[in-house]
């Protein structure tokens, strides 16, 4: 365990995964550098063009990931890091180096500091700006938490809890199960503004990752509280159960036709709805509580 009196920059490595960044590698070292970071690992996905070569012209330490996927290189870079925190970016040089310091501002009081892109929005694809509201909404919704941007490709995150977590989810899923991780045990998480830039280079991400990271905020939410997603699923009977009783009660007012059974099944599919959302409120209360009662414990065990 790492004590700090001050963060300085010498205490955060940059973490670049890169699979095929040869246009922006190396604006992205140098911009790092002028930042004054010099603690910088670039973890390759075997890349076919240049951006190996040049990573390592600059001075920077190249290792090759273990596995497919973003999620996969993350593994194997924090295998490598020596500093108590780690800031992952995209090398695409779409996250500019700047708000690093930033996210370092907050990181004594957080496990993990994302970089929200407020501004410069117009540089995301319409569709993606969707996609990303939908799975940020979801996630926010599934987890309890108030965050603008969880698929950012631009977090600081401290060593220990990079080490504690599973790397389970594929690819692009990465950045939901690290924030998931985080807000499911210490819920110390939270996001500061930034500016996205065009990206240099080919996108890599396509519509059929949008699904599959919400098909993984799914699965998150079922490994870190079954309790409300079970609830939460079972709350969705509510729904079917509104258009029976609907039914039945435009039924009796204009033709005057009663339907006994199927107003029983309806009350009783939203009583059964009502109790489970119930249920699942509740569970997101007790998580609370628990992370409340967890911040005391270690600011007792600190003091």
């Amino acid at each position: 365990m790492w004590k700090l009196d001050k963060i300085s920059k010498n205490d955060v490595t940059i973490v670049l995964p890169t699979l095929n960044e040869e246009k922006a590698i190396g604006l992205v070292i140098d911009e790092l550098r002028k930042a004054g970071y010099n603690n910088i690992i670039v973890v390759d996905g075997y890349s076919s063009d240049k951006t190996v070569e040049i990573a390592r012209s600059k001075g920077v330490k190249v290792i090759f990931q273990k596995g497919k996927g973003k999620n996969k290189a993350i593994k194997t870079a924090v295998k490598y890091v020596k500093t108590p925190y780690i800031v992952v970016m995209d090398a695409d040089y779409t996250y500019p180096a700047k708000y690093i310091d930033k996210l370092i501002e907050l990181a004594e009081e957080y496990d993990e500091i994302i970089g929200a892109r407020i501004y410069g929005r117009k540089n995301i694809p319409l569709l993606n700006r969707f996609g990303n509201k939908i799975l940020d909404i979801t996630f926010n919704l599934l987890f309890g938490t108030n965050l603008k941007d969880v698929c950012s490709g631009m977090y600081l995150i401290k060593t220990n809890m990079a080490r504690s977590i599973n790397y389970e989810m594929s690819g692009f899923s990465l950045e939901v199960e690290l924030a998931a991780h985080v807000a499911s045990t210490t819920n110390k998480i939270t996001d500061i503004p930034i500016k996205y830039r065009k990206r240099k280079g080919k996108p890599k991400l396509s519509k059929k990752h949008g699904f599959t990271i919400l098909k993984d905020i799914i699965r998150l939410t079922w490994r870190y509280n079954p309790t409300f997603f079970i609830m939460i699923m079972g709350s969705i009977i509510i729904i079917p159960a509104l258009i029976i009783l609907s039914w039945v009660a435009i039924e009796l007012i204009f033709f005057g036709i009663k339907h006994h059974v199927w107003a029983i099944l309806g009350s009783t599919m939203a009583t059964a709805g009502i109790t489970s959302l119930t249920l699942a409120i509740l569970s997101l209360y007790l998580k609370r509580m628990e992370y409340r009662i967890m911040q005391k414990i270690t600011q007792k065990t600190m003091l």
